[in-house]
């Protein structure tokens, strides 16, 4: 096996844990104040009854790229296995796949970024992004490096000649 395809499945298997770990837990944003101290995530708990549009937003894009993820990493491993993928096929589905993957992740990840940076804050509470929410953004940089290597695992696949087939 080439080592652009196997580096591209590490990348995607690690992407693709990366994102439901940070989309599963509720680590996304965290604050302090005086006795106390919260944090939240993108599922809403059962007191608060409405949703920002923001966190919807975020929800989608997030789910949207763990189907991409998903794809992306099913084609990589059948195109480890011959008798299971077409020759030459399943980096391409992988790369286009790990790249929507990642945009779905930086449309996701700025929204959510951006809404919660304009919030306003309290003098007395220190409110800071926490770990679920890097884990997000790795996952990001983890699926681009997947589109990357699968192009590279497609590029560099010995296709038959003419005459063999």
């Amino acid at each position: 096996m080439e080592p652009c395809r196997s580096l591209a499945l590490l990348t995607s298997s690690l992407g693709l844990v990366s994102l439901l770990v940070a989309v599963s837990t509720n680590f996304w944003f965290a604050a302090r104040g005086p006795g106390f101290s919260s944090h939240s995530g993108l599922w809403p708990s059962k007191d608060q009854v409405s949703v920002a549009g923001y966190i919807h937003v975020t929800q989608s894009f997030c789910i949207l790229a763990v189907l991409w993820g998903l794809i992306s990493t099913a084609f990589l491993v059948m195109s480890c296995i011959p008798s299971l993928s077409a020759p030459g096929r399943g980096p391409i589905v992988s790369t286009f796949m790990g790249f929507a993957g990642a945009l779905s992740l930086i449309v996701a990840m700025t929204v959510y970024t951006i809404e919660r940076w304009n919030q306003p804050a309290n003098p007395q509470v220190q409110s800071f992004f926490s770990w679920s929410f890097y884990l997000g953004w790795v996952s990001t940089l983890l699926f681009l490096c997947t589109g990357g290597l699968s192009l590279g695992a497609h590029c560099t696949t010995h296709r038959p000649d003419y005459e063999a087939v």
